[in-house]
C-alpha cells in the first residue's frame, strides 16, 4: 500500500479496512489479519496498526475476541457506509460540485460520465 502525506497512516488504515467491508472482501464474522501480520504486510509499525483496530473497535466495525483474534462485526457494512456517507457528503460533495460549476460541466456529462465509469 502506497502511504499519502495529507493524512495520517492510521487512518489510511482505517480507510483501507473499511473499504474491504465495503467491497465485501470481509463480512460480518470474517476473522481478519492479526496487528503483527497486517503491520508487516503494510510494512507500518504495529502500534500504528493497533491503533487503527482500537478506533474500528471504538466505532463498532470490529471486535476482539481474546486470544483469538480481531473480527469483521455484523453490522459492520452499516456503520461504515454511515459514517462513510457523512463524511463524503461533508468534505468531498461541497469540492465536487464546486469544481463541476466552474468547469461548466452540465448534468447530461456527469450522468453519461457515471454511466460509463459503471457500466464497464
Amino acid at each position: 500500500m502506497e502511504f499519502t502525506n495529507n493524512k495520517a497512516i492510521y487512518l489510511q488504515i482505517m480507510d483501507l479496512l473499511c473499504e474491504k467491508v465495503l467491497k465485501g472482501t470481509w463480512e460480518g464474522g470474517d476473522k481478519i489479519p492479526s496487528v503483527r501480520q497486517l503491520a508487516v504486510e503494510l510494512e507500518v509499525n504495529p502500534n500504528t496498526v493497533a491503533r487503527s483496530y482500537s478506533s474500528l473497535q471504538d466505532d463498532g466495525v470490529i471486535y476482539n475476541k481474546r486470544g483469538i483474534g480481531y473480527f469483521i462485526s455484523e453490522d459492520a457494512t452499516h456503520l461504515v457506509k454511515k459514517v462513510s456517507k457523512q463524511e463524503f457528503m461533508k468534505q468531498d460533495a461541497p469540492n465536487f460540485f464546486k469544481k463541476i460549476n466552474l468547469l461548466g460541466i452540465s448534468w447530461e456529462e456527469l450522468t453519461q460520465i457515471y454511466q460509463d465509469q459503471f457500466n464497464k
